[in-house]
């Protein structure tokens, strides 16, 4: 099975939560693949580079994955972070796990993301 994590490492929020997953992968010898948004074509995961900042993207078993639902299937690789892939798999959890990420913190992370990219290129 093989799972891949789209992230933005210009996002210091993105970057410290999927370099903790990493890690914690490779102390383990847990197969799994980051590629910076930055650095990769994210058409390679079907998706625009704007497309791909706006929200965490992960390619398994040949499916994309973006939300919510990405972060399950990441915890559910990660032995320490399976109980928490059961409890937001919940219904209303899940529910509302989606809508705070979807029109919360996804639209607030990209606002920064923006903010970061208008900066860099003055």
């Amino acid at each position: 099975m093989e799972l891949r994590i789209l992230f933005n490492a210009t996002c210091p929020i993105c970057n410290a939560e999927i370099c903790h997953y990493r890690s914690y992968a490779k102390e383990r010898g847990i197969a799994i693949a980051f590629d910076d948004l930055n650095c990769v074509d994210p058409a390679s995961y079907g998706v625009s580079l704007s497309d791909a900042a706006k929200r965490l993207h992960v390619l398994h078993e040949g499916n994309v994955i973006s939300g919510i639902p990405a972060f399950v299937v990441i915890w559910q690789n990660l032995p320490r972070y399976q109980w928490l892939a059961k409890i937001v798999s919940l219904p209303i959890i899940y529910f509302l796990s989606n809508l705070v990420y979807d029109y919360a913190l996804a639209p607030l992370l990209y606002a920064s993301h923006l903010r970061r990219q208008r900066k860099r290129f003055r």
